[in-house]
């Protein structure tokens, strides 16, 4: 068991996170998690089997909140799986890295060292090029993992899927993937400028599959700054629709 250090572990001017350091960025992250916070009731947001959309146009932060919600999820001990469409493994490890160490900083640590002896053992990225993705093919590699006993995913994270492209039966064979192996399923869903949102506040290209969805949340950005606000979902009607958001870290900036 990991022993709670009162004080930060400092070894040639390097600063290392103790047990402590650890709870303390869980906490804060709970306390300023946008999505607790817009209303939605638990800290894993989707039930089993569900689906969640971060909906935003290209370079707003969606990988990016993913990633911050991903790191909620280590820190609590729940593994999550990354699947990306768009990168190689290194740059969505770096995405983790930068994120937390950006989080980590807000609490005077100037360096975040061995970061993953911690929580990296809760996250495993998997790449595929979007050409060759298919539900076959992810369940082919999962079962892998899983028969092999290296890991067994709570949360799948989908970056990067061609919603645009995709037809309503690839989303039903993910969800029921999502349903035979007990996780819940985020996408990253890139939204067109030129595509005014409907009534609804979907745009027309998700409308087809908008039913599959438990929670949908969208950023936009409103001169410098980033926004995030509840589109479907939410439990709390008395929360927020909005919040601002720290570009740097994807959690509530101070003053919402």
């Amino acid at each position: 068991m990991l022993s709670i250090s009162v004080a930060l572990k400092r070894e040639k001017n390097v600063i290392h996170l103790t047990h402590k350091d650890i709870i303390m960025i869980k906490k804060e992250m709970i306390y300023r998690n946008p999505l607790v916070n817009l209303g939605y009731d638990s800290e894993d947001i989707l039930p089993v089997g569900g689906f969640g959309a971060v909906m935003a146009h290209a370079g707003v932060g969606k990988t990016a909140l993913l990633v911050q919600l991903a790191l909620n999820m280590m820190l609590r001990q729940n593994s999550v799986l990354h699947v990306s469409l768009n990168d190689a493994v290194s740059k969505v490890d770096l995405w983790y890295q930068e994120i937390f160490r950006d989080i980590a900083s807000k609490f005077g640590i100037d360096e975040v060292n061995h970061y993953g002896e911690k929580i990296q053992p809760y996250r495993f990225i998997m790449t595929f090029k979007v050409e060759g993705f298919s539900t076959p093919r992810l369940e082919e590699r999962l079962t892998d993992l899983m028969e092999q006993n290296i890991f067994k995913p709570h949360t799948m994270i989908i970056d990067g899927f061609k919603f645009d492209d995709a037809g309503r039966g690839q989303l039903m064979q993910l969800k029921e993937l999502a349903v035979k192996y007990a996780m819940r399923l985020w996408f990253t869903v890139h939204t067109h400028r030129h595509e005014p949102p409907q009534e609804n506040g979907m745009p027309l290209s998700f409308l087809h599959v908008e039913d599959l969805f438990d929670v949908i949340v969208q950023m936009e950005t409103r001169g410098e700054e980033v926004f995030i606000k509840a589109v479907k979902g939410k439990s709390d009607p008395s929360a927020k629709n909005d919040l601002l958001l720290d570009p740097a870290t994807m959690l509530i900036k101070n003053g919402n």
